[in-house]
């Protein structure tokens, strides 16, 4: 018996038909809505000429079908190759801005080639997501291992740096690199971690809300309890203690001004952020009278104890006085009101072109679409241009004012329908290499949703980051291209590797 045996290959045509369908419907509605906004009525076909964003984007969008053609067509074990290649190619790139770059919008991230202009930022996310790949999956990682985990953040950290407001002041698509820690938990990155990230990102936040001092004061009392709840006979007196030391925390400036004036010290004369400072004198006076005498009588568990928290607490304070000063005296002050915008929304200014501006249309923006929206083409505001970067930054302001509640819970429905797509392509892969690339992909794509529909909402700063296939813009729509298209690539040669 003649047996005949067939090599099994998948070409071009073996991309995931649904996770192209999504990214085609993406790019087309992204382009719908750009065309909304810079629409003219008296000049209706407008779209093919290049000197605006409509035409731009409809050249973009030819070139990018065309490059996911080229992807599908090439051999997929060459992005395994040369993943190491294109990531450090891509970091190359990144500092170039600086010397041969264009600033805009007060970022120097952008190659001005022509009429066009190019952020390599977009092709850094690209060669991130190969490069975590390709050493993820490499042999003898483990992120148990202190050398894996340095190896592992150094590749992300690294053009995040670069983008960071100290070097190209992009602090948008630096933010974008934090989406590689979901794939290093993914890989078995110790939760401890992440307990960590969240513990400093709160104390950020709150050292940026309110006066360090008395976030510090607050520690202060949340270290003195959790350390007195260890001998429980004491709590009654602890917290009869605490209980008093409220209202001089919360009347402490008239209370140090009439100390200060019992000692003949005219108030006046005192800097108010040194009175503010003092007011972690009381909180220090009580954590050492209620602890002290414990931690006298030479137990070591208790000293040990005390020695961890006492550790946490200066870490945390340090953490909130930093965030402070950094924000408040180091950051420009385009960048400062933006986080003030988003943080302390009632002490912002009602400046005429700044962050507060574009936030409060942004919402109304959305807010005035209703359920069903005013309809393609009749978004009044759109059309007034009430809201700066609208075909950018902002673009998801247009889908809610036209397309209403109906079309702004499509758009986010198709977008997590894209996402959990991609995470079945990521568990049916046989390579290493192709399951983690393909969580890169979710995690990128998923913190750029994530901040860029926050921002318009106020939920987060606005730091100017993309809607992925629907913002105008050529570098982003390549650089999503690319990572989108070289995951069809792999998933389509998945049984070959």
């Amino acid at each position: 018996m003649i047996t005949s045996t067939r090599q099994t290959t998948n070409p071009a045509g073996g991309a995931d038909l649904l996770t192209l369908g999504l990214y085609v419907a993406l790019v087309i509605i992204g382009w719908l809505m750009i065309f909304a906004v810079n629409y003219d009525p008296k000049a209706p076909f407008s779209f093919f000429d290049l000197s605006n964003n409509t035409g731009k984007q409809l050249f973009f969008m030819v070139v990018c079908f065309a490059m996911l053609f080229v992807i599908m067509m090439s051999d997929w074990a060459f992005w395994r190759t040369f993943a190491l290649v294109i990531y450090i190619f891509s970091l190359l790139l990144l500092p170039g801005t600086l010397f041969f770059g264009r600033e805009i919008n007060g970022a120097n991230a952008w190659y001005h080639i022509g009429g066009f202009t190019f952020q390599p930022a977009e092709i850094a996310k690209f060669g991130t997501c190969l490069a975590m790949a390709a050493y993820l999956s490499s042999t003898g990682v483990d992120l148990r291992e202190w050398r894996s985990r340095i190896i592992a953040f150094s590749i992300f950290l690294a053009p995040a740096i670069i983008m960071s407001p100290l070097v190209q002041n992009d602090t948008g698509s630096a933010l974008v690199f934090v989406s590689f820690m979901l794939v290093l938990y993914r890989e078995g990155l110790s939760s401890s971690w992440y307990q960590i990230g969240f513990g400093i990102a709160a104390m950020v936040i709150l050292g940026l809300v309110f006066d360090p001092p008395y976030v510090v004061a607050c520690l202060l009392a949340v270290t003195n309890f959790r350390l007195i709840s260890r001998f429980r006979k004491h709590i009654r007196w602890w917290l009869a203690g605490f209980i008093a030391l409220l209202p001089v925390t919360y009347w402490w400036p008239e209370i140090a001004g009439w100390v200060l004036q019992l000692w003949n010290v005219d108030p006046a004369g005192i800097d108010p952020q040194q009175i503010d400072m003092a007011v972690m004198l009381p909180h220090l006076a009580f954590f050492a009278a209620s602890f002290l005498p414990n931690y006298l009588k030479k137990n070591s568990m208790v000293q040990a104890h005390l020695r961890t928290w006492l550790l946490m607490l200066a870490v945390g304070a340090t953490l909130v006085f930093a965030a402070n000063f950094a924000c408040y005296t180091l950051l420009a002050p385009h960048q400062q009101q933006r986080i003030k915008t988003w943080l302390k929304p009632n002490e912002t200014g009602a400046d005429a072109r700044g962050a507060a501006y574009n936030l409060l249309h942004s919402k109304m923006a959305i807010g005035s679409g209703g359920f069903a929206g005013k309809g393609f083409l009749d978004g009044n505001m759109t059309k007034l241009k009430y809201v700066p970067e609208q075909s950018t930054d902002f673009i998801f302001c247009t889908i809610g004012e036209e397309q209403g509640f109906i079309g702004v819970a499509a758009i986010i429905i198709v977008f997590f329908w894209l996402l959990h797509r991609i995470t079945v392509l990521a568990e049916r892969q046989r390579s290493n290499f192709s399951r983690i690339y393909a969580y890169c992909v979710a995690g990128v794509l998923f913190i750029h949703v994530l901040i860029n529909v926050g921002m318009t909402m106020g939920l987060f700063p606005i730091i100017g980051i993309p809607l992925p296939f629907i913002s105008s813009g050529g570098s982003s729509l390549i650089g999503f291209t690319l990572i989108i298209g070289v995951l069809l690539k792999l998933d389509s040669n998945r049984n070959l590797a």
